[in-house]
C-alpha cells in the first residue's frame, strides 16, 4: 500500500474528514505560500495542478489559471524545483494530463515528482486500460495513482476502479467540468457505489463551492476536494492570509 493511502486511512480512523484544496502551480509568484497557508487553515492534503494547454476536465476558472501559469513559464521542472526542500506539512498530490508525462518521459516524470515530495498523481485523461506503464513507474517511486469515478460509471467499472485506485478514490459528483455548482449532484450515489466494492477512502470533488456544500458532501464521504472556488479567489488577488481563512472556513463547516 502506498504511503499516501496509509496516511489517509489513518486520518479516517481518527474520525476526521479530509479537506483537500486544489492550487494551480505557478499561477502567482507566491503560490507555494498559498499552499503553506492552506495547511495552516486545516487542509489534510494538497492537490497541485500542473498547467496544461488543453485541460479537458477543467472549467473556465482553472483554464484561466492554467493559461496564466503557462504564460509565466511554469513547467514540471519549475514546479518541482520550487517544491523541493519545502515542508508543506501535508501530502502533495499532482493533477495534470497524460500528454505532459508522456512527453517528459514516464520514469523521469515520476522520479522528478517524487524527489520534490509529491506522493500521488491524478491523471484524469489516462484510462485504466492504458495506465499500466504509468502505474509501473509510480510503483518504483511510491506515488499513488488516483482514479476517478463518475455518475456514468457502470457497476462493474466501479468495482475495477475502486480496487485499482491508490491513496483515495476521486468521486466526481457531476458529469461536468470543474466549477461552481449548486446542491450535491450525484455524490451520494457515487460514493455508495464505491463503498459497495471497496473500503478505500473516497473523496467528493467537482462543484464543491461553499462551506455548506463541503459539510454536506463530507457527511456522505471520507472527505472533499475544493478547487475552482479557491483558485478563483487567488486569480482575483487573494493573499496567503486570505487563503488560510478561506480554507479554515471550509474546515470549520466540515467539523461542525
Amino acid at each position: 500500500m502506498k504511503s499516501l493511502e496509509v496516511h489517509l486511512r489513518e486520518l479516517r480512523a481518527t474520525g476526521r474528514k479530509a479537506l483537500v484544496p486544489y492550487f494551480m502551480a505557478g499561477v502567482t509568484p507566491d503560490w507555494t505560500r498559498h499552499v503553506a497557508a492552506a495547511v495552516l487553515g486545516g487542509a489534510d492534503a494538497i492537490e497541485i495542478g500542473i498547467p496544461f494547454s488543453d485541460p479537458m476536465m477543467d472549467g473556465v476558472v482553472i483554464q484561466e489559471a492554467a493559461q496564466r501559469s503557462l504564460a509565466a513559464g511554469t513547467t514540471i521542472d519549475t514546479i518541482c524545483a520550487e517544491l523541493t526542500g519545502a515542508s508543506s506539512g501535508a501530502p502533495l498530490i499532482a493533477m495534470t494530463y497524460y500528454n505532459l508525462f508522456h512527453h517528459y518521459g514516464l520514469r523521469r516524470a515520476a522520479g522528478r515528482l517524487s524527489a520534490s515530495g509529491i506522493v500521488g498523481a491524478i491523471v484524469p485523461d489516462l484510462t485504466l486500460e492504458e495506465s499500466e506503464p504509468w502505474r509501473e513507474v509510480c510503483d518504483d517511486t511510491d506515488i499513488a495513482t488516483i482514479f476517478l469515478v463518475a455518475p456514468s460509471t457502470t457497476p462493474e467499472r466501479f468495482k475495477t476502479l475502486a480496487s485499482t485506485t491508490q491513496g483515495f478514490c476521486y468521486a466526481s459528483a457531476r458529469m461536468a467540468v470543474t466549477g461552481r455548482a449548486a446542491g450535491d449532484g450525484d455524490a451520494t450515489r457515487v460514493v455508495n457505489a464505491v463503498r459497495a466494492t471497496s473500503d478505500v477512502p473516497t473523496y467528493v470533488g467537482i462543484g464543491i463551492t461553499t462551506p455548506a456544500q463541503a459539510r454536506d458532501a463530507s457527511q456522505r464521504s471520507d472527505g472533499v476536494i475544493v478547487g475552482s472556488a479557491l483558485v478563483d479567489t487567488i486569480l482575483r488577488g487573494a493573499s496567503p492570509a486570505d487563503t488560510e481563512e478561506f480554507v479554515a472556513s471550509f474546515r470549520r463547516a466540515i467539523d461542525e
